[in-house]
């Protein structure tokens, strides 16, 4: 009786042990990860030395280039529907992203005459939200909403985070903000 009263009080230190240790290690690491914001100095520094860098240059050229011109002629068609995030009338024109693409899951898409990728990041297939997306096909007409756009020499269009569908009045797609703010 000794014997299996020692070995329970036994495991249960063990056990309690490794709880504890698990969970210093966890806020070591959340402590960890927090990052400061860099000073405007750093930044200066830091963006003078990619200034100098080949991806600079040919980040340069390819804004200077007509394919660069553009791309910001269209980012400026739609700067203030993204800015008041106010509907944008769009058709589908590609249920898929330019080859090669590493923007997740997205579709092509007609504002104004202009094509736009609307990326709305790495698919999750445990999230309702991307089976909806999945019904969307090409010539269907949707109201976007976007909080920003951006652009990537390796595209040859602007790039509008999805950040809200429509589709026949009905909600096909809102992100979900994560609560911890990132």
């Amino acid at each position: 009786m000794k014997k299996i009263t020692y070995a329970l009080i036994l495991s249960l230190v063990v056990v309690s042990g490794l709880v504890f240790a698990n969970s210093e290690i966890e806020s070591g690491i959340s402590k960890k990860l927090t990052q400061k914001p860099i000073p405007a100095v750093e930044r200066k520094i830091a963006l003078k030395k990619w200034k100098a860098t080949p991806d600079s240059i040919v980040y340069k050229n390819w804004e200077e280039s007509p394919a660069g011109k553009k791309v910001y002629a269209s980012e400026a068609k739609i700067r203030k529907s993204i800015s008041d995030f106010t509907n944008m009338d769009g058709i589908i024109t590609s249920i898929s992203l330019p080859p090669d693409s590493r923007l997740g899951f997205g579709v092509m898409v007609r504002i104004n005459g202009e094509d736009y990728i609307v990326s709305f990041g790495p698919e999750n297939f445990n999230e309702d939200q991307f089976w909806q997306l999945h019904s969307l096909k090409v010539n269907d007409r949707i109201i976007i909403k976007s909080h920003s756009v951006s652009h990537a020499p390796k595209y040859s269009y602007p790039i509008l985070s999805g950040d809200y569908v429509e589709r026949d009045g009905k909600v096909v797609y809102k992100r979900v903000i994560p609560k911890d703010g990132c």
